[in-house]
């Protein structure tokens, strides 16, 4: 039984970012997604849809940016929360996230994953098999329609980044930052659209923008996903409940190839993260070589991450996330 308190104590030393490797992550980030975006311009004008062929790295690239909001999100790109917040907004405009209305959920999931008693924001919808059986025919269709792979890291990605992230919702009475940053980021993100149309038409910026943009938004949304919809994840009811061991225990380990782990910024340590929120992506490789009994918690490999994809329901007698199949072959 691993200690999650003293292991937060622990990792706590790999808090603190480097400003040169901090602008260095930015620039080898930025600068191939600009040159990926006008090769695909050029080879667009080629025809033969040989442009399309560029699509998945400069998703990936986006991807990468959109690690670096994340960590600034969290104070730990930067030393400073100016620095990480104007560099956060900036970068939302080209991932098409509210920086601070992102933020605020985002440290709600952060607050409150792996509870029971407080699910709703910033997290994955998931249902109790209780709840599931309760519900009416219709809300059984609709939880089951929601959690279809085709709507789950298809419809749901780019409904979620084009449609939703444009106002924020649930936070307008709380607070007038996140509705004064979504309108902020909305304006910036309609002038650099209307600056790309004019110089190169509305047909190549949607041919070469959305693509790019649907695509790195299923890989974001998968990769949330399996941080912590896996079957042996952590849920439980608030009196039962710790940050701490829902970080440890509710929280992946996604093994997986180092290319692939570059361009997701390391995210896949995701309890380490968990567990410190404030260790800049590129120590997070440092800690968990430095504390290597964490690297057999929660650990999902890229294939045996597929199997995630079935998981639908929290089974609070098994302490597990099961199938709809599953529930079926339990006769319920």
């Amino acid at each position: 039984m691993h200690d999650a308190r003293a292991l937060t104590q622990l990792l706590n030393s790999y808090r603190g970012a480097s400003l040169w490797r901090s602008i260095l992550e930015i620039v080898i980030s930025i600068v191939p997604l600009v040159v990926l975006w006008i090769l695909m311009w050029l080879a667009l004008r080629a025809g033969y849809g040989i442009y399309l062929l560029l699509t998945i790295p400069a998703a990936g690239f986006l991807v990468r940016l959109f690690m670096i909001q994340h960590d600034c999100g969290h104070g730990a790109f930067f030393r400073h929360r100016m620095a990480n917040d104007w560099v956060g907004r900036v970068i939302g405009v080209l991932t098409l996230t509210p920086y601070d209305f992102w933020k605020r959920t985002h440290a709600v999931h952060h607050a409150t994953s792996g509870n029971l008693d407080r699910r709703g924001m910033g997290d994955i919808d998931t249902l109790t098999v209780r709840e599931y059986l309760s519900l009416s025919r219709w809300g059984r269709f609709r939880y089951r329609l929601y959690r279809n792979p085709a709507v789950m890291f298809g419809l749901g990605p780019a409904y979620l980044f084009l449609v939703q992230h444009r106002l924020p919702v649930g936070l307008m009475q709380g607070s007038w930052q996140p509705w004064v940053s979504t309108m902020a980021t909305n304006a910036a993100i309609a002038g650099a659209a209307a600056i790309l149309i004019w110089l190169i038409g509305i047909w190549p910026f949607l041919l070469i923008h959305l693509p790019i943009t649907i695509i790195a938004a299923s890989i974001g949304v998968w990769l949330f996903y399996v941080q912590h919809q896996f079957e042996t994840t952590f849920w439980e009811a608030d009196e039962g409940w710790t940050v701490q061991e829902a970080a440890l225990h509710g929280s992946s380990f996604y093994d997986l190839p180092g290319f692939l782990h570059w361009f997701t910024a390391n995210i896949g340590v995701h309890h380490v993260h968990h567990l410190c929120s404030r260790i800049p992506f590129y120590r997070l490789p440092r800690a968990l070589q430095a504390n290597p009994e964490l690297a057999n918690i929660g650990r999902l490999t890229l294939w045996q991450s597929l199997a995630c994809v079935r998981l639908a329901l929290w089974d609070e007698a098994g302490r597990k996330l099961i199938s709809f199949r599953e529930l079926r072959q339990q006769g319920v």
